[in-house]
């Protein structure tokens, strides 16, 4: 079994920082990348920003500048430190891992964490 566990969440003011973590733990082979998404009230999940096992980073347009995505390959854990938040960052953010595992070796497949709350007041 795999897990995806986050912490990291809370209510902060704008203009504040939070940072994301999420550990992933199990029965894994390898992890190809892993990342953040987020899902506001009425909204759809969007992408924030994703990491892949090199290093390579992909960001949402409305974080760039503001969000930075790491990842440490030895924790199999990946963090996110949002800076400079904004009221419309207001969402439940959740921890994505497109992963191996010993059952399932050729092809990689999603996990998701359980979510945590970010809440921006303004």
């Amino acid at each position: 079994q795999v897990q995806l566990v986050e912490s990291g969440g809370g209510l902060v003011q704008a203009g504040g920082s939070l940072r994301l973590s999420c550990a992933a733990s199990g029965s894994i082979l390898r992890i190809n990348s892993m990342g953040w998404y987020r899902q506001a009230p009425g909204n759809e999940r969007e992408l924030v920003a994703t990491v892949t096992s090199t290093g390579a980073t992909n960001y949402a347009d409305s974080v760039k500048g503001r969000f930075t995505i790491s990842r440490d390959n030895a924790k199999n854990t990946v963090y996110l430190q949002m800076n400079s938040l904004k009221p419309g960052d207001t969402a439940v953010y959740y921890c994505n891992a497109l992963l191996t595992t010993p059952t399932n070796i050729w092809i990689p497949y999603n996990y998701w964490g359980q979510g945590t709350q970010v809440t921006v007041s303004s």
